[in-house]
């Protein structure tokens, strides 16, 4: 059964940094697509960044320039390097998966900014 999930969450002042990490175990497989997505309170689940095999990635606008998706070398391992982060940026931060037979969602991080 696979398995995601995230870490590296936390609280950090406006203008920091977090890296948070993604893990699927759990299969051989290697997921086509990997994705951060973030709910802030009373909002909608939105894309924040995506990675794709063998490496392309799509970012959100509102991240563009902050933050960066990449692969780990572990298998089905990656991060997100969060930079300049801004108040609005506070969320749960939910990594996704998807493999040719089916896709899989973690519990999700927290992710606080203060101003």
């Amino acid at each position: 059964q696979v398995r995601v999930v995230e870490s590296g969450g936390g609280l950090v002042q406006a203008g920091g940094s977090l890296r948070l990490s993604c893990a699927a175990s759990g299969t051989t497989f290697s997921a086509n697509v990997i994705g951060w997505y973030r709910q802030a309170p009373g909002k909608q689940r939105e894309l924040v960044a995506l990675i794709r095999r063998p490496d392309s990635t799509t970012y959100a606008d509102s991240v563009k320039g902050r933050f960066t998706i990449s692969r780990a070398n572990a298998k089905n391992t990656v991060y997100l390097q969060m930079n300049s982060l801004e108040p609005e940026d506070t969320a749960v931060y939910y990594c996704h998966a998807a493999f040719f037979n089916g896709d899989y969602w973690g519990q999700g991080t927290q992710v606080t900014v203060s101003s």
